[in-house]
C-alpha cells in the first residue's frame, strides 16, 4: 500500500487524527500474532475515541498474546479525498496497514444513522460492500453494539453479528477462528453455536403479500432459531483497561470513563437500553476505586466521568464519591455525573463534586404534563423538578439544561405546550429564591428530540410522528415560550425518519442503504453533509416505502425483523407496558419490587434485589 506521508498530513484539518502512536497504544509484532481485528468505529476520531465499548474490547484483545486489534476510524472528507486520489487504503492506526489483509473487520454500532460510514470504511478498504460478493480470502466483517439488535438492515453487509455484550463472547469467538483459520464458509457455519452469534446467511425471510414477514427460518437443522443475547453476570470480575489511550488531539469526552453499573430498573417504555441491558449488575465501591486509580497513574487524566444508564441509582454513590474526593481532592482530580434523574438529585452531593471541578447541571423530564410523564414511565413529578432547580440556585448554579422528546405516542398538543410551560416554571423558580442567595445570569437552555420506536421497547409497536406533524409541535414549543431566559434547541425531521426506518427495518432496506451510499450518502449524523433527497432517490428506485418502516402502526400478532433475537425480555410484558400506557398508568421501579419481565427466569440469573451497599471501611 501507499503509505501515508506529510504532505498529506499537512493537508488535512486534524492530523492526529490519523497518526496513531498515542500514550498506552498497542504496538506488537504482526508476524508473532495469529489474528489480527480491525476494530473499526464508523465515525470520526474525535467521537470513536470517546466511545467505552472500544475502549474495553480494544484492551481485551490485546491483552491475548494472538491477536492485534487496532483501531480505525471513518476519515473526514478532507482526508477521504486525498486516500482515494493517492491510492490509499483505510489502514489500522498501530501498524498503518491496509485493513484488507487483516482477518476480522469489527464495526460497533452504535446510532443508525452511521450505517453509510460502515460501507465507505469497506469501500476505502478495497472490499465489497455486500457479504454476498466478498470471497473466500476476503476478512471477517462482524458487528456488534445497540443497533445490532435489529441487525436486518445490514444484513448482507456483515458476515456475522454479536448480540449483547461482548467481553467473554469475543474470546470465544477468536478461540473458534483460530479452530476453523482457512475456511471462512465453515467458520460461519459452525459459529453460530456460540451464544449471542448471528451469522445472517443462515437464515431465510419471507413475505406475505402486504409486505409483512411471513416467515424468518435457519437454513440447516443444527442453526438456531433463536438468538440469545450475551451478557456479563459479575461485573466485578470482568475485564476492565487499566490504561486508556491518550489521544494527542482533543476528542468528545477526554477524561476517564468509568463504568460503574449496567442495566437500568426504571423502565421507562421509550427507552431501549434500558430494556436491552437488563438485568442490573453493579460494580462495587472498591472495585470501582481500584479501578480508577489505575488508570489515573496510566492516563495522567484529571477528570474521571462516572457513567451508567441512570447514575444516580448506584447503589453506593453517595460512598463512592465522597472517597473519591478525600482521596483525590488535593490533585485536583474531578468527577462528573451524567445528566441527572430529576426525583433522585442531590444538591450535597453535587456541591462536595464543585468543591474540586464546576460542572453543568442537566435534567431530563422527558415530557412536558404528568400525563406524559406517566406514559412513558419517567416516574418523576413537577415537583421532583422545581425542588431540584430551587436548591440548584440556591446552591450557585445560573444555568440549567432541560431535556425534552417530542412525537411521543398517545401525546397531544397541550403536552407539547407543556414543555414551554415547564421550562417557563423553572424561570420562575428562580425569581423565587432572594436575590442575595441566588446567581446573576440565568439560562435555561431546552432541548427535544424526537421520538424514535425502538425494537425491544413497549413503543416498538407504535408509529413515528410524521415529519409535518413535528414541525407543528416544534413551532408550538418556540411560540409558546416567552421568557428571553430560555433558549430552545431541537433536531432535524428527515433525520429522525431515517433513524426509524432502519431501526426497524427488515432486509428490504439494505438495497436502500447501498443506493444511498452509492449516490454519496455518509457522514449523515453530521448536518453539513446530511442530504434527504439523495435517501428520497435511493427509496424510490429501490422500490421501497421508507413510511411503511416509519409511519406504520404493528399489530402484536405481526412477526417483527428482529423477533429471533431474544434479550431475556418477554414480549407479553412489553405489550402489557404499551397497554398500561394507552391508559396512562406507570409501573414501579423493578427495585421496589419485581416486575416479572422475565430476565431473571430467561437469563439463568439474578436481577437486581434492592440497595446492595458496598460499604468501604
Amino acid at each position: 500500500m501507499n503509505r501515508i506521508s506529510d504532505d498529506i498530513l499537512f493537508k488535512v484539518e486534524k492530523p492526529a487524527r490519523y497518526t496513531g502512536g498515542e500514550i498506552n497504544s498497542y504496538i506488537k509484532d504482526k508476524n508473532e500474532v495469529d489474528i489480527r481485528f480491525a476494530f473499526c468505529f464508523p465515525d470520526v476520531y474525535e467521537v470513536g475515541m470517546s466511545h467505552l465499548g472500544m475502549k474495553i474490547l480494544y484492551y481485551i484483545l490485546n491483552e491475548r498474546n494472538d491477536t492485534y486489534c487496532e483501531r480505525v476510524f471513518a476519515p473526514w472528507p478532507d482526508m477521504e479525498e486525498l486516500m482515494r486520489k493517492n491510492n490509499i487504503p483505510l489502514y489500522g492506526l498501530e501498524s498503518k496497514d491496509s485493513i484488507s489483509s487483516f482477518d476480522f473487520i469489527g464495526f460497533t454500532l452504535q446510532y443508525e444513522m452511521s450505517y453509510t460510514n460502515v460501507l465507505n470504511m469497506l469501500d476505502l478498504a478495497g472490499l465489497s460492500i455486500r457479504a454476498s460478493e466478498r470471497g473466500e480470502n476476503d476478512p471477517i466483517v462482524i458487528c456488534g453494539g445497540p443497533c445490532a439488535y435489529n441487525p436486518e438492515p445490514l444484513w448482507d453487509i456483515a458476515d456475522l453479528f454479536a448480540i449483547g455484550e461482548s467481553e467473554e463472547q469475543i474470546n470465544e469467538i477468536m478461540d473458534f477462528y483460530k479452530k476453523y483459520k482457512g475456511s471462512k464458509l465453515k467458520f460461519l457455519r459452525e459459529v453460530c453455536h456460540i451464544g449471542g452469534v448471528y451469522v445472517p446467511s443462515l437464515y431465510n425471510v419471507s413475505y406475505n403479500e402486504d409486505g409483512t414477514i411471513k416467515g424468518f427460518e435457519p437454513v440447516y437443522k443444527d442453526v438456531p432459531a433463536k438468538v440469545t443475547k450475551r451478557i456479563v453476570e459479575n461485573l466485578n470480575e470482568a475485564d476492565y483497561p487499566d490504561k486508556l489511550v491518550v489521544p494527542f488531539t482533543d476528542i468528545v469526552h477526554d477524561r476517564i470513563v468509568l463504568e460503574t453499573f449496567r442495566g437500568c430498573t426504571r423502565g421507562c417504555r421509550f427507552c431501549q437500553a434500558g430494556m436491552i441491558y437488563r438485568p442490573v449488575r453493579e460494580k462495587s465501591a472498591p472495585k470501582l476505586l481500584e479501578q480508577v486509580d489505575k488508570l489515573i497513574k496510566s492516563t495522567g487524566y484529571s477528570e474521571v466521568s462516572l457513567t451508567s444508564l441512570s447514575i444516580c441509582d448506584y447503589s453506593d454513590l453517595k460512598n463512592l464519591i465522597y472517597n473519591f474526593i478525600e482521596k483525590y481532592s488535593e490533585n485536583r482530580i474531578g468527577v462528573s455525573l451524567p445528566s441527572l434523574r430529576i426525583d433522585s438529585f442531590s444538591v450535597e452531593l453535587i456541591n462536595e463534586i464543585q468543591k474540586v471541578r464546576k460542572t453543568g447541571l442537566t435534567f431530563a423530564p422527558e415530557a412536558g404534563s404528568q400525563r406524559m410523564r406517566d406514559i412513558i414511565n419517567k416516574g418523576v413529578t413537577e415537583k421532583n423538578l422545581m425542588e431540584c432547580v430551587s436548591s440548584a440556585f440556591k446552591s450557585g448554579w445560573s444555568t440549567i439544561k432541560l431535556y425534552f422528546m417530542i412525537g411521543l405516542p398517545y401525546e397531544t398538543m397541550e403536552d407539547i405546550k407543556g414543555i414551554a410551560y415547564l421550562s417557563e416554571k423553572v424561570v420562575e423558580e428562580y425569581y423565587r429564591i432572594p436575590r442575595g442567595m441566588r446567581k446573576k445570569g440565568l439560562k435555561v437552555n431546552v432541548s427535544t428530540s424526537i421520538f424514535v420506536p425502538k425494537p425491544f421497547t413497549p413503543f416498538q409497536w407504535v408509529h413515528q410522528i410524521s415529519m409535518k406533524d413535528v414541525k407543528e409541535e416544534i413551532k408550538t414549543i418556540r411560540t409558546s415560550i416567552r421568557s428571553k431566559h430560555i433558549v430552545y434547541n431541537w433536531h432535524e425531521t428527515p433525520l429522525s425518519y431515517l433513524e426509524a426506518v432502519f431501526a426497524r427495518g427488515d432486509r428490504r432496506v439494505c438495497n436502500v442503504l447501498i443506493k444511498a451510499y452509492e449516490k454519496g450518502a455518509k457522514f449523515d449524523s453530521w448536518s453539513e453533509y446530511f442530504n434527504f433527497h439523495i435517501w428520497e432517490k435511493a427509496f424510490e428506485e429501490c422500490g421501497v416505502d421508507g413510511d411503511f418502516y416509519a409511519y406504520r402502526d404493528r399489530s402484536y400478532e405481526e412477526i417483527l425483523p428482529w423477533d429471533f433475537i431474544d434479550t431475556g425480555v418477554d414480549k407479553s410484558f412489553l405489550i402489557e407496558e404499551n397497554e398500561k400506557a394507552k391508559n396512562a398508568r406507570v409501573t414501579p421501579d423493578c427495585r421496589l419490587g419485581c416486575k416479572n419481565c422475565g430476565v431473571s427466569v430467561n437469563l439463568g440469573g439474578k436481577c437486581f434485589e434492592g440497595a446492595v451497599f458496598n460499604k468501604i471501611q
